[in-house]
């Protein structure tokens, strides 16, 4: 009876960790698909090149407005029952989106930006609940299934595009198996667990982070990292077209670029471990994608290499945003109002990036100034990285 009970157990946290990686496929991959058909879409629709900018602008805005709102849903209709319908909710917005007309495509992204916002904030906080002393590998596991999904889907969308004869919203709709699956993994949940509430942890005294210089600075790390992140993800497939590219050959070098962001999310724990403080990585990182992105200025027929180094100097650059929030706070409830804080910032500014890109490309008639931009940044995040990276803690 022992042995049974132990059994029924561990299938039971085996079928829970595979919903939960599921469900990490889906928080990036509906979102990152879209760059590669970009020019389909546009040319179909009879969109202007910043409106189609603001088709990736409109899942980050999502992020900032809802993700304050998922702990309030999970504290009323359970952790499990949030997830599912977030799911259910992510699989509606693809499909509206894939549908045709312009405004189904702005309509379907920001249901879908908004649910993924949801699963986005909720996935970690299952984790501490039902892996208190596994969570730091189970979040590596996750967002290594976040870079996996969002890598091949970019990689094969255009070829798919091309073998479903041009139709762009067979080809967009295809990311819908992803939500789907997941669906169908996490239904037993439903049914083999308690609707569990998020708790809200203690209150803070507000203004407590925003009044802090040093939490300013994270947040503009993360900022700087997203805006600098998700431009390229919307603008690579064009940027590589433009230079000579095929659209296949774009698509392939997005979702290499992407695929690159495994590489620190393998390496870079264990060398923080290492290190007396955080200054190095956090300089190297920015500048890496700063040579990246002069690379696709200057010598285009590199992209493979240029490719990799900008998903590999970016994805450790979004690591170390995401480990500053716990390095810099010396509790658990300032970590949770930081968090609040630089997430909000940061996708804010990551909304404006692909529509700046587009914009600046619109009235210089070329990458040049977009890239160049691009750059500057980075070099002010190298700046920053050497501030924040310094041990020491919000005051």
């Amino acid at each position: 009876m022992h042995t049974s009970s132990a059994a029924s157990s561990a299938a039971s946290r085996a079928l829970l960790v595979m919903g939960v990686m599921l469900i990490a496929c889906c928080l990036r991959a509906p979102i990152t698909v879209l760059g590669p058909l970009l020019d389909p879409i546009r040319a179909a629709s009879g969109l202007g090149i910043a409106q189609a900018g603001m088709l990736t602008t409109l899942p980050l805005l999502a992020f900032a407005v809802v993700s304050p709102w998922a702990a309030t849903l999970s504290n009323k209709f359970g952790l499990e029952e949030t997830l599912f319908w977030a799911l259910a909710m992510l699989l509606a917005g693809i499909l509206v989106r894939s549908s045709g007309p312009a405004w189904a495509l702005f309509a379907g992204t920001c249901l879908a930006g908004g649910s993924i916002a949801v699963a986005n904030v909720l996935l970690p906080s299952l984790l501490k609940r039902d892996f208190p002393h596994d969570a730091a590998r189970l979040t590596a596991y996750y967002a290594l299934a976040m870079i996996l999904a969002a890598g091949a889907m970019s990689a094969v969308v255009v070829p798919l595009h091309e073998r479903m004869g041009g139709d762009w919203r067979l080809s967009l709709a295809s990311v819908a198996l992803l939500p789907l699956v997941a669906l169908a993994a996490w239904w037993p949940q439903l049914r083999t667990r308690g609707a569990t509430p998020l708790q809200p942890g203690p209150r803070i005294a507000r203004g407590t982070v925003w009044r802090s210089m040093l939490a300013w600075q994270v947040a503009a790390y993360l900022g700087l990292t997203c805006f600098i992140h998700f431009a390229a993800i919307a603008w690579l497939p064009a940027i590589l077209v433009e230079a000579g590219f095929t659209s296949a050959q774009a698509g392939v070098q997005h979702g290499w670029m992407q695929l690159a962001g495994i590489v620190p999310a393998l390496v870079l724990g264990a060398v923080l471990r290492r290190l007396p403080d955080q200054r190095l990585p956090a300089f190297v990182s920015p500048a890496l994608s700063a040579l990246a992105l002069v690379g696709f200025m200057f010598w285009p027929r590199w992209a493979a290499v240029w490719s990799f180094a900008f998903g590999v100097g970016m994805g450790s650059a979004l690591i170390l945003s995401l480990a500053f929030v716990g390095l810099r706070a010396p509790s658990q409830q300032l970590a949770a109002s930081l968090s609040g804080m630089a997430q909000c910032v940061g996708y804010l500014l990551a909304s404006v990036g692909p529509t700046f890109f587009g914009v600046l490309q619109q009235a210089t008639g070329g990458w040049l100034a977009s890239l160049a931009a691009c750059v500057v940044l980075c070099l002010v995040m190298c700046g920053l990285g050497l501030r924040i990276g310094r041990s020491g803690y919000i005051q």
